[in-house]
């Protein structure tokens, strides 16, 4: 059921809570333009909306957001457990000005094992949907490759594709170095590749005892049988296996555990996560969220739980800086969603007590790192504006082009605040319909896409534009801003010195013949060489995903009735454009799909 008051000029949300029920459910705030401004769950509609508009002061960043209500929605749920799932779930699609936003959209990274009768070991990032066994998720992906080649060197496992495994008829480099026990080729027989595939999963469950006391019983038997070959194999592998194991063991840990903290400092909030899985320490990651309606750690500490673990498979055990509201609720949620027992413990003792310690001096050191990059970055635009005698400058943004030849070109923005980097309002354009290697014109058709929006009121307006290239780039700008009459952009072209050296730029201006040659130490200047080399970065990378993407086109997208799918279905079945240019027309019929007539038409196009 949903309520909801229409927008006016001064909403009473006294009279407005008056007529809501008293069960569970889900309140939206909304401003003069219907925007969401904070979403709210409570177990009590009326009595929660009453506590807004009531007599009591409330803190300024709560009373500054409901000075802009002009009206409220609600949603009549039937249990806590709808309403705070309802809360997760609008959070995420409306992001309100004044809710915790955790501002993390990167996918976490996974271990996946194939389904495969010789299961393949990879590095994964994406959606769980496909077959075979997931492990994870990892703090980061430098994680996931560290243990990856641990498991590798201990149990030989097969790392190639499908594709290439189905294929091989000699074993590759990795056998050679001792890194895989090549079962493409059957130098190793199913049972005994299953066993070393069992030993790798109990390492990553982290039954860590019982593997190295089936090793160790393992390693006695081959000694009593006088396959002294094959005990000293064991006995290299269970020392091995010690070493990887002292180095990350936590000791008293053997189960699926996370750490999370929440600090405060300074109107900073910082939350940390310490990951631990089988008795095995995987590192830590640090949370910058943004919390405009709120200071409270616990507040913080519940937005991101929620945000977070709704949507990744939670570990089965989670420590807490700090105790939350709803915290049963929340482990009952997650447990509903996940299909496992999930348990929250606020304030642990003990042993574990010193873990969520550990996470609050690490989220500390974070955010004291942060706000000092945050005050370099600050003091450089502060340098930079004097340097250009410019009253503000709060956003930066540069524009370069990249090509090979003409070809494939790409424009790309990178955007600068006091705060640093502000990578999600990075963009680029693939520009098309010029002459190639017209860096003048791809300048003029990727600012004028990019100001074009500005007009129509989407996106924010820089206050330094700068320009890599000379003057001739820089008039191209400067006739894009013209023509659709934008004013208050101050316009920089930043030139590369004698012999392209990093410290030697010359910054043109529009409007001064003779170009600032500011020294290279300069804070100013090791700003504008900081933004310009990012723009460079950011439109080499995507200068060669467009090649890259270009280069992989083949000669089977042109042929009539040969799509997405069946190609690779070619491919996957044949190894490759090499195998499949090798096989006949009756090969090609046995891959599904494929008919008589279209396997002669792709025969002809691979044969000319």
């Amino acid at each position: 059921m949903s309520e909801s008051e229409s927008e006016s000029a001064a909403f009473d949300g006294r009279a407005y809570a008056r007529r809501l029920t008293t069960g569970p459910g889900v309140y939206r705030m909304l401003d003069a333009d219907r925007l969401a401004l904070y979403v709210g769950k409570a177990a009590n509609l009326r009595k929660r909306v009453e506590s807004y508009f009531g007599r009591r002061p409330h803190e300024a960043r709560i009373a500054t957001m409901v000075a802009q209500v002009a009206s409220m929605e609600v949603i009549v749920t039937r249990t806590d457990g709808e309403a705070l799932l309802l809360e997760a779930q609008l959070i995420k699609s409306l992001k309100p000005r004044y809710n915790i936003d955790l501002r993390d959209d990167k996918s976490y990274p996974f271990i996946h094992l194939s389904d495969h009768p010789f299961p393949q070991l990879s590095f994964y990032r994406g959606s769980r949907d496909r077959p075979g066994r997931f492990f994870g998720p990892f703090p980061s992906a430098q994680a996931v490759r560290i243990t990856l080649n641990q498991l590798f060197r201990l149990f030989k496992l097969r790392q190639c594709e499908d594709s290439v495994y189905k294929h091989r008829s000699r074993p590759c480099l990795q056998h050679q170095i001792g890194r895989c026990s090549a079962p493409c080729v059957g130098l190793i027989e199913a049972d005994d590749y299953a066993r070393s595939l069992r030993h790798a999963v109990m390492f990553l469950e982290g039954e860590g005892e019982t593997l190295f006391a089936e090793l160790g019983a393992e390693m006695e038997q081959a000694a009593q049988a006088l396959r002294f070959e094959r005990a000293a194999e064991l006995r290299d592998q269970i020392a091995a296996l010690q070493r990887v194991r002292s180095s990350q063991f936590v000791q008293g840990e053997r189960g699926e555990l996370d750490v999370v903290a929440a600090v405060v400092r300074d109107g900073r909030p910082c939350i940390e996560v310490l990951f631990f899985r089988g008795g095995l320490s995987l590192g830590n990651r640090s949370y910058f969220p943004r919390a405009p309606g709120t200071l409270d750690p616990a507040r913080i500490l519940r937005a991101f739980l929620l945000q977070h673990y709704l949507a990744l498979p939670p570990p089965s055990e989670l420590l807490l800086s700090h105790p939350i509201d709803d915290q049963d609720l929340l482990a009952e949620l997650l447990s509903e969603t996940h299909g496992r027992r999930t348990k929250l413990v606020a304030g642990p003792r003990g042993e574990r007590a010193r873990w969520v310690e550990m996470a609050v001096r690490t989220a500390e050191n974070a955010l004291a790192a942060r706000v000092a990059d945050a005050a370099s970055a600050a003091a450089r635009i502060d340098d930079l504006a004097e340097l250009l005698e410019l009253e503000r400058l709060e956003r930066i943004e540069c524009f370069d082009i990249s090509h090979t030849q003409g070809a494939e070109t790409v424009a790309s923005c990178v955007v600068f605040g006091r705060e640093g980097a502000l990578k999600a309002d990075y963009r680029r354009y693939n520009i098309r319909d010029i002459t190639p290697g017209d860096d003048y014109a791809a300048m003029y058709q990727a600012i004028s896409r990019r100001f074009k929006r500005l007009t129509v009121g989407d996106g924010k307006k820089p206050d330094l534009l700068l320009i890599d290239g000379g003057k001739g780039q820089l008039a191209q700008a400067s006739d894009v801003l013209l023509e659709l009459g934008i004013e208050g952009v101050t316009l920089v072209g930043v030139a590369k010195g004698e012999d392209r050296r990093s410290g030697e730029e010359s910054l043109w201006r529009v409007d001064d013949p003779r170009p600032l040659r500011p020294p290279g130490h300069r804070l100013g200047a090791l700003l504008v060489q900081q933004v310009r080399d990012e723009a460079h970065r950011f439109a080499i990378t995507g200068h060669r995903a467009r090649r890259g993407k270009k280069q992989l086109h083949s000669v089977m997208d042109d042929i009539p009735g040969v799509g997405d799918k069946r190609r690779r279905a070619l491919l996957k079945n044949f190894g490759g454009l090499q195998g499949l240019q090798r096989a006949g027309v009756e090969d090609l019929m046995q891959v599904e799909g494929i008919s008589k007539a279209l396997a002669e038409r792709i025969y002809s196009a691979l044969h000319g």
